[in-house]
């Protein structure tokens, strides 16, 4: 389906369910893209961090687009991930993702190797050129260890490059300088700034903020475009009340025993808990090498669902 400009709304960060085995469960993916456009999601992200896109080889994330796209049916665009160390690798899965059917292409700078702005911007107009899609750069620094500056970013919005942004930075700061300067230059009718951040989404969309791609979202899908609706009618009492409870979810993210596992495996972890626990998916399973939830963290997180009032 045709993209919006700007791009609004929630735009959720699929999970990846798999097997026990490792495979991609496609039935429990399916089920999963179905719940979020039943909830009234804008969008759905495919591949990205909570979507463990990095854990996955190519032919399970030609999978997983597949999936998507299919479960999809153009009722929501599909935005993939084609996140990679180097240019060559970006552009490869760019072009899988379009042959697919992707409506819009996500992408880091490039990681690994540290890379001048001067090569970063170069990197997102090749792979702008080699996807032949709207391209939304992807500013997570504590991944990638570049931070996508608005000296970066705002020329590439300007020029067509980029059709926007998903701020992970966790600066809320710099974005709302970035929101700022983006206002001056008039390019908020075409450029779509989401926040990544699903703890200030609230503040994010006071700010001028188009939208969010919270990971929370695969487990409340139905708070979000709420806090999302109430936002955008100027509702602010009910969008603070809503992103308050949200933000006592999101401490499922923190049920993993800090000595056990990395705060990583404990938040993807939790969130494939929970979507095992409400009967989402067949399987919690994370990808390897990540450590699995204990017994002890799964009871925290049906806790925080019952009080969520998600699990009764």
């Amino acid at each position: 389906m045709s993209l919006p400009a700007p791009l609004t709304g929630v735009v959720p960060p699929l999970c990846t369910p798999l097997t026990p085995g490792g495979e991609v469960d496609r039935a429990s993916l399916a089920a999963l893209a179905e719940r979020l456009i039943g909830a009234g999601v804008s969008g759905l992200f495919a591949l990205g961090s909570s979507g463990e896109t990095a854990y996955l080889g190519d032919g399970r994330r030609r999978t997983v687009l597949e999936t998507v796209i299919e479960a999809a049916a153009g009722r929501v665009p599909v935005l993939a991930g084609a996140i990679d160390m180097a240019t060559e690798r970006v552009v490869d899965h760019a072009r899988t993702a379009a042959a697919l059917g992707a409506d819009g292409i996500v992408a880091t700078a490039p990681f690994f190797t540290r890379t001048h702005p001067v090569e970063i911007a170069d990197h997102f107009r090749r792979v702008r050129e080699g996807a032949g899609l709207p391209l939304f750069a992807y500013d997570i620094p504590a991944s990638v260890h570049s931070k996508l500056t608005p000296r970066i970013v705002l020329p590439l919005a300007a020029d067509g490059t980029l059709a926007g942004l998903k701020d992970s930075s966790g600066d809320d700061g710099a974005l709302r300088r970035l929101l700022v300067e983006a206002r001056r230059r008039g390019l908020t009718d075409s450029f779509s700034v989401l926040t990544g951040s699903e703890l200030a989404v609230d503040g994010a969309l006071l700010a001028g903020a188009h939208g969010v791609v919270p990971g929370l979202g695969n487990v409340d899908p139905a708070g979000y475009v709420r806090l999302y609706e109430h936002a955008r009618a100027g509702r602010w009492d009910r969008a603070r009340a809503e992103q308050d409870r949200l933000a006592a979810l999101f401490a499922l993210t923190d049920a993993g025993d800090p000595a056990a596992m990395g705060g990583s495996s404990s938040a993807l972890g939790a969130f494939k808990a929970a979507l095992h626990l409400l009967g989402v998916i067949a399987c919690p399973a994370t990808a390897a090498p990540q450590v699995p939830l204990g017994d002890d963290a799964v009871k925290t997180v049906r806790q925080l669902l019952e009080e969520g009032g998600l699990l009764s």
